[in-house]
């Protein structure tokens, strides 16, 4: 894994023509840290992010947000899919996430002594989004003694802390005058907007949003409360564009990282099928993204690999090379920004930016709503909180499909939608649409929560906490 992250870092440089130091026969992480210009140092932080955010973790998510399921004619993905992942699994996602944001800090180290305030925000704004993920998965995680190099064995801080010093980096960043900023600008090595930095102060302005939406169901509800309340009575401005790496191609290394993991690695496309959650819903609602998410077939039931039926009858996810692996979604943005509305400013503009949400995923995939939105679809504007918030988790649920699964997991254990059936899907009483527990769990009918800590860590870090099960929630979910 760390051979293919290595991969897209150098081969991506190529892509946008940037002026760096990466050679394909020289590993980024072999660049001297304290001299190597922060423009050889940013690609390699960006495209390190991608290739563990949009691989595994991808996969998690996307099994997880029952977007697919395990074929029943491979074992690849069974422990995710009956939620029987150990400490052993998988820990190239840890390792990998945490070698990029060793480029990622370093570069905010950097930045900070050079008083680049470019490079700064670009940097806190990445080490806070891949944190966010990090912390959402696993709960307690190294976060302010990774920024030292000098500390070999980090210590774990808890999600709350996490999530304290996150808003806090973020607010240290944007305070920066970027009028000022020294040295060296961010262009073509920046391979999410070039050098734009009025979108990477939307970005950090979203992620600020993200994050205290994501403890508005917690024991720190008054803080999502007061942060989100001050950020809409700013006039910030948040994301309207993707937060993405583009750059990839149909060529062996250079592919979108969950393409190139499961369908160029694995040398099969056939591993994960149409699951009859994310399948049913779009079915019964004559939704056409069901089209442009799965080729032809049916869909297999969570978790149901034992199933005899041939593996050729199964509709298989339909995954693309070129695929830009999102950040954060312009859909996702508008969805924080209607439920904001809804939350803290009586609902105003909150319909407007929902429709805006469901058009622009349906314009992804060079498709029309065709009127769903003033049927299935359309937005419950005299209904309750809890119907409208179910409309907007529901419709970002759909639209975090391939890459974003993991999204889609964290909100429905913060808000509890998707609902979840009280049913197996085999039932004829199975509402399309609502979660259901994998025909071959195996953690007595808990769903997973989170993933267990890596036994690389485990093993190299006596810092490392104590094996928490999967399916004990982290601390802001209490569905």
């Amino acid at each position: 894994m760390k051979k293919f992250i290595l991969s897209i870092i150098v081969l991506s440089a190529a892509f946008t023509g940037c002026s760096t130091d990466l050679d394909i026969n020289r590993d980024p992480d072999l660049l001297d840290p304290g001299s190597a210009p922060l423009s050889a140092q940013l690609p390699s932080g960006i495209a390190g992010l991608a290739g563990s955010e949009g691989s595994a973790l991808a996969i998690i998510g996307g099994m997880w947000s029952q977007y697919w399921t395990q074929s029943n004619a491979a074992n690849q993905y069974k422990d995710i899919d009956n939620y029987s992942m150990g400490t052993a699994d998988y820990n190239y996602s840890w390792d990998g996430m945490y070698d990029a944001l060793g480029d990622i800090r370093n570069i905010k180290r950097r930045a900070l002594a050079e008083s680049n305030w470019k490079y700064y925000l670009i940097a806190t704004t990445l080490e806070v989004q891949a944190s966010q993920i990090l912390t959402d998965y696993y709960g307690s995680i190294p976060y302010k003694d990774a920024n030292n190099t000098e500390i070999l064995e980090p210590s774990f801080n808890t999600g709350e802390e996490v999530y304290t010093f996150m808003i806090a980096d973020l607010n240290d960043a944007l305070s920066r005058d970027l009028s000022t900023s020294a040295g060296a600008n961010p262009a073509a090595d920046d391979f999410i907007f070039g050098g734009d930095m009025d979108k990477w102060t939307q970005f950090a302005n979203t992620l600020k949003l993200k994050i205290f939406m994501r403890q508005t169901e917690s024991s720190r509800s008054a803080i999502a409360d007061a942060g989100i309340t001050a950020l809409l009575a700013s006039g910030v401005t948040f994301l309207t564009e993707d937060a993405a790496m583009s750059q990839f191609k149909d060529e062996i290394n250079q592919s979108n990282p969950l393409y190139e993991f499961n369908n160029r690695r694995l040398n099969v496309a056939t591993n994960l099928r149409a699951s009859t959650t994310m399948f049913s819903y779009l079915t019964g609602n004559a939704d056409p993204r069901k089209g442009a998410y799965y080729l032809p077939g049916n869909a297999l039931n969570q978790g149901d690999y034992n199933n005899p039926v041939g593996a050729g009858t199964i509709s298989i996810v339909d995954l693309h090379a070129e695929t830009s692996v999102l950040f954060m979604s312009a859909e996702e943005s508008l969805f924080l920004q209607a439920e904001a509305q809804e939350r803290y400013n009586g609902g105003a503009g909150a319909q407007a930016l929902y429709e805006a949400a469901v058009n622009a995923n349906f314009a992804r995939y060079g498709l029309s709503e065709g009127g769903l939105l003033a049927g299935a679809y359309a937005y419950p504007a005299a209904g309750t909180f809890d119907q409208k918030l179910e409309a907007i988790i529901t419709q970002k649920w759909i639209a975090s499909f391939p890459g974003n699964g993991f999204e889609a997991f964290f909100e429905k254990n913060r808000t509890g939608y998707p609902l979840t059936s009280a049913v197996p899907q085999s039932n004829v009483a199975y509402v399309p649409g609502q979660w259901a527990y994998a025909v071959n769990g195996s953690t007595l009918g808990l769903f997973p929560r989170r993933i267990v800590y890596p036994l690389s860590e485990r093993n190299a870090n006596p810092n490392a906490p104590n094996l928490i099960p999967i399916t004990t929630p982290v601390w802001w979910d209490n569905n």
